[in-house]
């Protein structure tokens, strides 16, 4: 896994506009579409030469087909081949769309570009609307209610591709002229394509070019010349005849199962549960959401206020990019939410050390300023509206929102049924799968079934081996005054402060790993007090900390659960016994490779472990399961994937011969 920075210049396109209001690249000096017949050209070059016509039609009862681009640029290409799904697929079928972007457009460009085709209005209206924190890495969109499912790539084509995990059916080669951008034309990119192809994978582009043609047939690619359209008089199309690509570390390969019935349970109705529920009723499923207590949201997930908090790395690391690709996912999610469930007010994290200083630093340079950037004191009491002692890290994306407002949006799916009341305590074979049961009584079967409750996970036998640990945090409620509402932001230092919702400010939250009951205390309360005096003597003079009786504050505790890399631990999980039997010779040679296929628990998946970041990392993780499960692209990056995997604590454990 990279160590380097991440590439601060993942920056926007710089765009010129000609006389007739089309955008040219001003790095690469070349158009993004015909000038004289965009759609015409995208048409017949793309949707026409890989027959999507015939094979969106052609999709069996919930099939898919998954289009993978090389330069998204404006959209153009996607937003066809959308409309032409909308036109010839079944209703219940899905198109995936997996694209990069080393050069995305800003939204007021991709909106002004997009204009000029009025006849794809509610396909582009629909994208501008979720076009949102869209910042370097794995950024995934879910578009027509789940329907449609846009992955962009954000960075350089020969760093991203290597990252993704799919299997392409189409490919769209539509980098910029290859005099003009050679890198996006160069066989090691050819290679990428072929490795993410499969025997029916199609391939087009409006380049004719022999040495093109020719890297292509290298790679595996059967080409050909075809008539072109306008100004284009031939171009490529061909086929994948090459070589099928295969893996050497079987524990991190997707499961061979077909389930009889799409049919799931997800266990824990928290933001993990109802994020996995969505992710898979979005996609044809039926889910079952078992709760043990009388309503989602009841647990971790049931503050008042949760921050959109950013703690990243300025390297590559798995959770920073995780982090990043999460954090798109979310504030495209809540988009969907009432004003009152959340704000987009931003997060400020002051730098109240030399240590923090220099951390904030080098994550100024190492992130685009459209994602993050620093702010001396001024500038951040500016932004807040009260003094601080100060300047810090301000995310413009950022903000709070109300966890149990977003669990109830994903769990409101018609194929969502709720079942309240439901603590299962057992989980055990069954001839329609897995069965879960409680104190003998069964709930509820399925041939798949999530595990999404958190720290109790553990308490079935299949999942009793994964390394989690619970920590309680307690919030404090207080109420807003007049002065108080001066504050614009989340702030945050060791605790953090919000902008007041209904009249209270939440502030928190204590990290305590060795009580065990929920009740709250008033040493937690007072310890809170004492962060939002670090964060603020101004704003804890305008809320009165210090005439405050902790002992008559209000608040509430819950059970963060982490694992000990503190990723979340999100996948399908495996037989523990005879995965460390099978694999035993990772113990002698870490190296050692095999085409030995995992002892899955067929149907068994998790969804846990998120720690203080579930606002971030659940939506997304919902995603990463439901594309385990239905063969799709994943929405992360193959090593941020295998970093989350449930099998690597087992892999570890041999490898250090623990």
């Amino acid at each position: 896994m990279s160590d380097q920075p991440v590439s601060a210049a993942s920056q926007h396109a710089d765009l010129t506009w000609d006389a007739a209001g089309q955008p040219r690249s001003s790095l690469f000096d070349d158009v993004y579409f015909a000038t004289d017949g965009g759609l015409a050209e995208t048409r017949h070059v793309f949707l026409q030469q890989n027959n999507l016509a015939e094979r969106f039609a052609a999709l069996p009862a919930g099939g898919q087909l998954v289009i993978g681009e090389t330069g998204f640029g404006s959209g153009l290409n996607f937003l066809c081949a959308w409309q032409l799904f909308e036109q010839t697929a079944a209703s219940d079928c899905r198109l995936h769309f997996v694209s990069v972007e080393k050069y995305p457009l800003t939204r007021s460009d991709l909106q002004r570009a997009l204009a000029l085709w009025p006849e794809l209005a509610v396909y582009s209206e629909a994208l501008l609307a979720q076009y949102v924190a869209v910042h370097p890495g794995f950024q995934r969109f879910s578009l027509a209610g789940g329907r449609i499912s846009l992955t962009l790539l954000i960075g350089d084509v020969l760093e991203q591709l290597p990252e993704l995990e799919a299997s392409i059916d189409a490919w769209f080669l539509d980098g910029f002229a290859p005099q003009r951008n050679p890198q996006m034309w160069c066989p090691e990119l050819f290679t990428q394509l072929a490795r993410l192809s499969h025997a029916d994978t199609s391939i087009s582009t409006f380049c004719s070019a022999g040495d093109v043609r020719r890297a292509l047939n290298a790679a595996g690619f059967k080409m050909k010349r075809v008539p072109g359209i306008g100004r284009k008089w031939e171009v490529l199309k061909g086929q994948f005849i090459g070589p099928l690509s295969s893996s050497d570390t079987p524990w991190f390969d997707r499961p061979h199962f077909n389930p009889q019935s799409r049919h799931a349970l997800v266990i824990g109705a928290g933001l993990a549960g109802c994020a996995s529920a969505a992710s898979l009723a979005a996609r044809g499923w039926q889910v079952t959401l078992l709760e043990r207590h009388h309503a989602i949201a009841q647990e971790a997930s049931g503050n008042p206020q949760g921050v959109l908090y950013l703690k990243l790395s300025a390297h590559g690391t798995a959770l920073s990019r995780l982090i990043v690709s999460g954090f798109g996912y979310t504030r495209r999610l809540l988009e969907q939410l009432h004003s009152n469930d959340w704000a987009a007010c931003g997060v400020l994290q002051l730098a109240l050390s030399d240590k923090e200083l220099s951390k904030q630093a080098q994550l100024a340079q190492a992130f685009p300023v459209d994602l993050l950037h620093s702010l001396n004191q001024a500038q951040a009491e500016q932004q807040a509206g009260i003094a601080l002692p100060a300047g810090g890290l301000f995310y413009p994306d950022g903000g709070w929102v109300h966890p149990p407002a977003l669990c109830s949006l994903l769990s409101r799916h018609p194929q969502i049924r709720l079942l309240t009341h439901s603590e299962v305590l057992d989980l055990s074979p069954h001839p329609d799968g897995w069965q879960a049961s409680s104190q003998g009584q069964p709930l509820a079967c399925a041939p798949v079934v999530v595990l999404a409750g958190a720290g109790d996970i553990q308490r079935f036998a299949q999942a009793t081996e994964l390394p989690l640990k619970r920590i309680r945090g307690q919030i404090t409620r207080l109420a807003q005054t007049a002065s108080s509402a001066q504050l614009r932001t989340v702030v945050c230092a060791e605790g953090y402060v919000a902008p007041a919702r209904n009249g209270e400010h939440t502030l928190g939250a204590s990290f305590d790993f060795n009580n065990t009951e929920l009740s709250t205390t008033s040493g937690e309360h007072a310890s809170n007090l004492q962060l939002l005096e670090e964060i603020s003597t101004d704003l804890a003079a305008r809320l009165h900390s210090a005439e405050l009786d902790p002992a008559s504050l209000q608040g509430r505790a819950a059970f963060r659960c982490t694992s000990p890399d503190y990723l979340p631990i999100v996948g399908p999980l495996a037989d523990h016994k005879a995965f460390l039997a099978q694999y035993a010779k990772l113990s002698k040679n870490a190296n050692w490779r095999t085409d030995q296929p995992c002892p899955w628990l067929d149907g068994l998946y998790v969804n846990s472990g998120h720690g203080s970041r579930g606002l971030i990392s659940a939506p997304l993780s919902g995603e990463l399961l439901a594309a385990w499960l239905n063969n799709e692209p994943l929405p992360v990056p193959r090593e941020v994937a295998q970093a989350c995997h449930p099998n690597r604590f087992a892999v570890r454990r041999l490898v250090r011969c623990q």
